[in-house]
């Protein structure tokens, strides 16, 4: 009797797995969602525009802006943008310190916002902020946007300051 018992069990044992292989086998189970893939080709990451942080600028003798990524950063003078409140604006773009004119900059003693264009032959740069701080320099909170030509841009919070 107990041979009939173990026996009978592992036939059991033996006929439960060969239908669950059976099953699995047979289909494939279907997802119920359908993805539809669109034919326009399209990069997954937008191409980045590299800014590297530089030291304070030699050429900035008096009145300047200069930011950094954020407070953090600004308190430790990693720069990302500089210049000398009027004629020329420096940042290092793609591993390449450049200087570049001032199109047109905003007068920050009149209203609480700060606006700027910087253009040359490889990038339009916009910096938009508001003022946080009236001191005897002004600090301000915003956005740097860096456009190039082929299209590509990059946007970044700014922290930083203007004063003299």
């Amino acid at each position: 009797m107990k041979y009939l018992i173990i026996f009978f069990s592992a036939f059991l044992l033996v006929a439960c797995k060969k239908e669950k292989e059976t099953v699995s086998n047979n289909s494939k189970p279907k997802d119920s969602l359908n993805f539809i893939q669109d034919s326009a080709k399209t990069d997954a990451q937008p191409a980045n525009i590299l800014v590297d942080v530089f030291p304070f600028p030699k050429e900035i003798k008096e009145c300047s802006c200069y930011f950094a990524r954020n407070k953090a950063d600004f308190e430790n003078e990693k720069y990302i943008y500089a210049d000398d409140a009027g004629k020329t604006a420096y940042m290092k773009l793609d591993g390449k310190r450049i200087a570049m004119n001032l199109i047109s900059s905003s007068d920050m003693e009149v209203d609480e916002e700060l606006n700027k264009e910087i253009e040359n032959e490889n990038y339009k740069i916009s910096v938009k902020g508001k003022k946080i701080k009236n001191e005897e320099v002004l600090l301000f909170e915003g956005i740097l946007t860096i456009e190039k030509p082929d299209g590509s841009i990059t946007t970044m919070p700014i922290y930083g300051e203007c004063g003299c």
